[in-house]
């Protein structure tokens, strides 16, 4: 582990830290992808401005969780949970004192990061799924469509359209 990290590892510590240098904020990330990580700062910045005053405090915390999984597939409650530092029992309990089911928040936030991720014509339709945890585009397009009643093909045709009439 030392050789790995390139200091000493100290288990069982007080604290749970990892401590970089100053200077390494400076170097290359080996499998930085700019265009994704602008994409999501701006989807980022744009639910903080749209979230309710009156949302929770562990939904957004369950919501950070879900989101980070999400382009890596199938996102568990027990996944959620461990990352969140509780069992899954209270993780659940926690959630349905403030009325809320898990997966019902996981449905909603793949629903509303999909409404912002086709207003971006540059993301094409299959990053699309993938960034939303779907292994297929069909299983993305079939999901949408029982969303708004629309494929996300249309559901772009549609507000491509609507802007151009307001813009013109």
């Amino acid at each position: 582990m030392a050789r790995f990290v390139g200091t000493a590892v100290e288990f069982g510590a007080a604290a749970d830290e990892f401590v970089l240098n100053a200077n390494a904020r400076e170097l290359p990330l080996v499998h930085a992808d700019p265009y994704l990580n602008n994409l999501l700062s701006k989807y980022c910045e744009a639910a903080l401005v749209d979230r309710r005053g009156g949302e929770s405090q562990l939904r957004t915390r369950v919501e950070n969780a879900i989101s980070s999984l999400l382009p890596h597939g199938r996102v568990v409650v027990d996944d959620v949970a461990r990352s969140l530092g509780m069992s899954k029992r209270t993780l659940t309990r926690k959630l349905a004192d403030e009325g809320l089911k898990f997966t019902e928040v996981r449905q909603e936030l793949r629903r509303n990061l999909a409404d912002r991720y086709l207003d971006d014509p540059k993301l094409d339709i299959s990053k699309i799924a993938w960034l939303l945890g779907f292994y297929q585009v069909s299983a993305f397009t079939h999901t949408f469509k029982r969303w708004t009643g629309k494929t996300p093909s249309q559901m772009r045709t549609t507000a491509a359209s609507s802007d151009f009439v307001q813009s013109h």
